[in-house]
This record gives C-alpha cells, sequence and structure tokens, in this order.
C-alpha cells in the first residue's frame, strides 16, 4: 500500500516536472524577441559573413543570386528565350 503511494506521488511529481518545462521553453524571456524555427534568413546571415571578411564580393553576389533563385552572372531565370 504504502509503495502504490509513494509510485504515484512519484508519478505526479514527473508529471508536473514535464508540464513546468514545457511552459517555461514556449515562453520567451522578457526583452528578447520570439526565436523563430527557421532561424535568421539566409540573406541575412550572408550578408553578416559578408562584413566580416570571411567571403569576397563576387562570392557573396553570387551566392545571393543563388539565394534569390537567379543563375550567377546577372541572366534572369530561365534563361533567354530562342
Amino acid at each position: 500500500m504504502s509503495i502504490s503511494i509513494f509510485l504515484f506521488l512519484a508519478l505526479l511529481f514527473v508529471i508536473a516536472l514535464l508540464i513546468v518545462r514545457a511552459l517555461g521553453r514556449s515562453a520567451p524571456a522578457r526583452g528578447e524577441p520570439p526565436l523563430t524555427r527557421s532561424g535568421p534568413p539566409a540573406e541575412q546571415i550572408l550578408a553578416e559573413r559578408y562584413a566580416r571578411g570571411e567571403i569576397d564580393e563576387e562570392e557573396y553576389r553570387r551566392r545571393l543570386a543563388t539565394l534569390r533563385g537567379a543563375p550567377p552572372g546577372g541572366a534572369p531565370p530561365g534563361g533567354p528565350s530562342p
């Protein structure tokens, strides 16, 4: 009898702990912007890498064109019409 009460109380404690942890993750702290699931946009990351000097201007423009769906070199998507 006492073992079953102990197990029941332990189960209640675990459920309460899981609820508190789940609620704590969903609410951002005060003053912090809410997190997006996708993270920062790819263009922003690319711009930051260019600003830090990790990539040069040519590579920045080439990757930016790729992100925006244009082939490198400035031609419109789909190429020239015949």
